[in-house]
């Protein structure tokens, strides 16, 4: 596992973030989902089928975060999976990886539901004991979130139709389309609906391909005074920055830090114009004294010694 793929699943797996994380997407924002009623649970998906010559084959695929949600909304209750799938990367087959994620996790609900009903023996009609599912059993609704965690802008499919080549017209009410559930930095107009970290997370990587744009977000945003460490951490992986990171401190005044850091590397580039301009002048001179010493006679190897310089750039100096 790369060091961006381990962070973001550790970052993201926070049950404030998620939760936040959720919201925004789900519910524009508003505090539906909350962090206590959210559940871990086991990201690895394994589901057995009957290959072609009868024999049981097993598929194992490990998701990045998956959890249960208990949601209380509008006088009801109602429970939820939530999966989450982050991406560094652009990726090109999104629509079908998250598919198969979604379609494992409906059919393991439907394989525990039918073992359950093996153990009890309650089937009543034969049409249910072959389903191993009765009209009254309920599917628990499956979500993934494809959350993009890079600077550029996403290219990618956003839906399986997507994928496709051309296909006939008529054909495609026919044809079941899969829509991926996005967030990408980049796309986000409004950031005031996120309550935690993640706020300014995203708005630096929206931001991060544009150096005035990130000072400007850096200075009117007060937020970005106290940002908490692990949130610093994933900016300065996902977004390529080099925020200076005290070990002591837990929450960092990202507007200081960037101002210094953009203080010391004018101070830097000054120094490195400096000895840029030395050094040019050195060889400049080196040149003049190398010209006088061979219309004296002085052979290439003397030259170079005395001017301090190797003999195949002394042989360059003087052919050019």
């Amino acid at each position: 596992m790369s060091a961006k793929d381990s962070m973001a699943k550790e970052y993201f797996a926070d049950n404030a973030r998620f939760a936040d994380l959720c919201n925004n997407i789900l519910y524009g924002g508003r505090e539906v989902i909350l962090p206590e009623n959210l559940k871990e649970r086991d990201t690895t998906e394994v589901l057995t089928a009957l290959g072609l010559d009868k024999k049981t084959i097993a598929m194992q695929k490990m998701r990045d975060i998956f959890k249960n949600a208990s949601i209380k909304y509008t006088g009801k209750s109602y429970v939820v999976l939530i999966g989450v799938e982050n991406q560094s990367d652009i990726h090109y087959a999104i629509p079908v990886k998250n598919m198969f994620y979604d379609v494992m996790a409906y059919g393991n609900q439907v394989k525990e539901t039918a073992k359950k009903h093996r153990k009890e023996k309650d089937t009543a009609t034969s049409d249910e004991f072959l389903s191993g599912f009765t009209k009254e059993d309920k599917l628990i609704p499956v979500i993934t979130i494809t959350v993009y965690l890079g600077t550029k802008e996403w290219d990618g499919p956003r839906k399986l139709s997507d994928m496709f080549g051309d296909v006939d017209e008529e054909l495609l009410p026919f044809i079941p389309d899969y829509r991926i559930n996005l967030l990408a930095p980049r796309e986000i107009t409004d950031f005031t609906g996120f309550r935690t970290s993640i706020r300014q997370l995203f708005e630096v990587l929206k931001n991060a391909y544009d150096k005035e744009k990130m000072q400007e977000v850096l200075q009117n945003d007060e937020k970005f005074s106290k940002v908490d460490r692990e949130t610093v951490e994933a900016i300065n992986l996902f977004a390529g920055t080099d925020i200076d990171i005290d070990e002591k401190e837990e929450v960092i005044d990202m507007c200081k830090a960037w101002e210094e850091q953009k203080n010391e590397g004018r101070e830097l580039g000054r120094e490195e114009g400096r000895e840029l301009g030395r050094e040019e002048g050195r060889i400049r001179q080196a040149k003049v004294t190398a010209l006088k010493l061979q219309k004296k006679g002085h052979s290439i190897e003397d030259i170079a010694e005395c001017v301090d310089f190797d003999e195949e750039t002394v042989k360059k100096w003087l052919v050019s």
